[in-house]
């Protein structure tokens, strides 16, 4: 019999170490710049709409999927951005609503509880597919006054309330605004000032039109990044 043949016991099971995933993601909730947003903006910033759209491969069907929109972007949300509980027999690019999801996807009680079930002790956490993994919906924005707001609502969200409320379990990751490196330094700064030490940035830039690495001109977000 060989040693993967053997069933371990619970005590085995219990003195497992927890792990520590520096490698997650959390799906934006649906009310955050709804919430966070001046009056003013709100009509204006993301939000989501519940609306049918066509089934991705037949043109003649149509499925409920919410929606968000801002300025000219119309993104429907799919199965495959939060794919858990989820069978590998399950079409992945398929239009969906929150409530298809897992809670645990965007909030935080029910993420806990996960974790807890998955053995994660600690979670590194990093924007989804509508943001983009280092805040690229908002670098595409044509009004960057109000990308600058959405900016800050989604990092105030993310730090405040997804990972405020975690007892110290959940790391947030905070984005900064791709487009100006003094300003993104101001944004570390200033999530720094509340226990943020996390921060999404592209590996290659230049791959997203911005200057390069070693153009100098993201010296000034580097050194916030050292000095907090």
């Amino acid at each position: 019999m060989s040693a993967v043949d053997v069933e371990p016991t619970a005590a085995e099971l219990d003195s497992l170490p927890l792990l520590v995933s520096v490698d997650d993601h959390v799906l934006e909730n649906p009310s955050i710049w709804r919430d966070r947003l001046p009056a003013k903006s709100r009509d204006k910033g993301p939000r989501v709409q519940r609306e049918r759209v066509p089934v991705p491969g037949d043109s003649s069907a149509m499925t409920w999927s919410d929606v968000w929109h801002y300025e000219d972007v119309r993104f429907p949300m799919m199965r495959g951005f939060a794919a858990i509980d989820k069978s590998h027999h399950d079409e992945l690019p398929f239009p969906v609503t929150y409530d298809d999801y897992r809670p645990g996807a965007f909030q935080i009680g029910p993420r806990l509880q996960d974790m807890d079930t998955d053995g994660v002790e600690y979670s590194l956490v990093f924007p989804n597919t509508f943001v983009r993994f280092c805040g690229q919906r908002f670098l595409e924005a044509k009004d960057r006054e109000l990308a600058m707001l959405c900016v800050r609502a989604y990092n105030d969200w993310v730090i405040e309330e997804f990972a405020g409320n975690s007892n110290g379990r959940v790391i947030a990751s905070a984005i900064i605004p791709l487009w100006d490196p003094s300003a993104a330094a101001e944004e570390v700064r200033r999530n720094a000032g509340r226990g943020c030490r996390a921060v999404c940035f592209s590996e290659i830039p230049a791959w997203l039109g911005l200057p390069s690495l070693h153009s100098g001109e993201w010296d000034v977000f580097f050194a916030a990044c050292q000095e907090t």
